[in-house]
């Protein structure tokens, strides 16, 4: 009789991937990392256990958004004092916080507890095409579609 296999922390090989998000749209690139920080592209997926890859993000401040999204698209946060709502449209994110704005997309499509946290530490995001990962050997990864 075969059993289901559940994968251990400890055991899972974690490759590390550089994904060039020059011309990519926000949350088709973001669905897509998030599934390969949760380790869902491999066959030892389990859910309670962190199976993922570490990813590096380039070009972050080339990503693509459709519509209007840049004018009408609004980041919220609050700085925990009253009348503190600060906003932000997508707009100014895109041109003083690119790295901010792909990991705020990528951050809420991972679980919500301490697995979602751990998974969003292996991600790298960096503006330039350049980053300092070069000693982990990391391979190229192409999106799908």
């Amino acid at each position: 009789m075969r059993t289901t296999f559940m994968a251990k922390g400890q055991e899972v090989e974690r490759k590390w991937l550089v994904v060039d998000a020059e011309g990519q749209t926000l949350g088709r690139l973001a669905s897509e990392v998030a599934s390969i920080l949760r380790g869902k592209h491999k066959p030892t997926f389990t859910p309670n256990v962190d199976t993922g890859d570490h990813v590096i993000i380039i070009n972050a401040d080339k990503i693509e958004l459709t519509g209007n999204k840049l004018q009408k698209k609004i980041y919220y946060r609050h700085t925990q004092f009253a009348g503190g709502l600060k906003q932000r449209t997508a707009g100014e994110m895109k041109e003083k916080y690119p790295t901010q704005m792909l990991e705020l997309a990528i951050k809420g499509m991972l679980p919500k507890n301490s697995l979602g946290r751990q998974m969003f530490s292996k991600l790298n995001v960096y503006t330039g095409s350049e980053h300092p990962h070069a000693a982990q050997k990391p391979e190229a990864y192409e999106l799908r579609g």
